[in-house]
């Protein structure tokens, strides 16, 4: 995700020169000067001379950074896309640093066609979140939340939601197949239905339900297809999915919020 970050911000205008990478990996280091031109780094030194930061890693080792990175920062904005980490609980391991925006990406990003939920709590002000919406909005759209508590609902709904997709585009390809199609135009079909589909809904204001209804024809072969998933409770079955994803987010964000060297 960040690499796809560090890509889009080259496109939309920014410098390589203004932008540092740090990773501990040297042949991730090595790929990113190759590919971007960027300063590369194993580890961010005795400062950190950004404007911005923006902490890429796994949850697991957001804690452990965090609290190396205190002593280096100088007040910088902090942009986190870790799932699951709320921002008291950064806060409170980056000792107390308050200019903080929680990010949630999803994987479209790496094809710049990305969407990404953002939560700023309320101290946060108006030039922090104009450069976090530049940030992310490097790679997609953006989408601001009111609560942090949205943040769970954005990852179940966009950040989870790719691989949705995927999975009804492998049973469509599967289908496909059934019906005597052989695998290569079956998943045509199927990935290209999609990609129509999704910029047809995105290129108005119709509801997806209006534009459902007319591709369906009384008696015609889509409402039989539809009454099929309505008996088989398709739609209840999806929602209940995402209120599943909506819950493990809350309860990944208690796990992650706890003081590892009290667990």
């Amino acid at each position: 995700m960040a690499t796809a970050m560090i890509g889009g911000l080259l496109q939309q205008g920014f410098a390589a020169g203004d932008l540092r990478a740090v990773d501990v990996s040297e042949e991730a280091r090595l790929r990113l000067q190759q590919r971007f031109g960027v300063a590369v780094a194993a580890d961010a030194g005795t400062a950190v001379t950004e404007d911005v930061v923006l902490l890429a890693v796994k949850p697991q080792q957001m804690q452990a950074l965090a609290k190396r990175l205190r002593a280096l920062l100088r007040g910088q904005l902090v942009i986190s896309i870790a799932a699951g980490i709320r921002t008291t609980d950064l806060s409170r391991w980056l000792g107390g640093h308050a200019r903080i925006v929680r990010a949630m990406p999803n994987t479209p990003a790496l094809v710049r066609a990305g969407v990404t939920g953002l939560f700023a709590p309320a101290g946060v002000g108006s030039a922090d979140r104009d450069a976090a919406r530049a940030i992310l909005g490097a790679v997609g759209t953006v989408v601001w939340v009111d609560d942090e508590a949205g943040i769970d609902a954005v990852t179940a709904v966009s950040g989870s939601g790719p691989a949705y997709v995927f999975y009804f585009i492998e049973a469509l390809e599967r289908a496909a197949a059934g019906l005597g199609l052989d695998a290569a135009r079956a998943r045509e079909l199927a990935v290209q239905t999609f990609v129509g589909a999704a910029k047809l809904a995105g290129a108005g204001d119709e509801a997806p339900s209006v534009l459902r209804e007319r591709v369906t024809s009384k008696g015609g072969t889509t409402e039989a297809a539809l009454k099929a998933m309505e008996a088989g409770e398709v739609g209840q079955r999806i929602a209940r999915a995402v209120q599943a994803a909506a819950a493990r987010s809350h309860e990944l964000g208690d796990e992650f919020g706890r003081d590892q060297a009290a667990t």
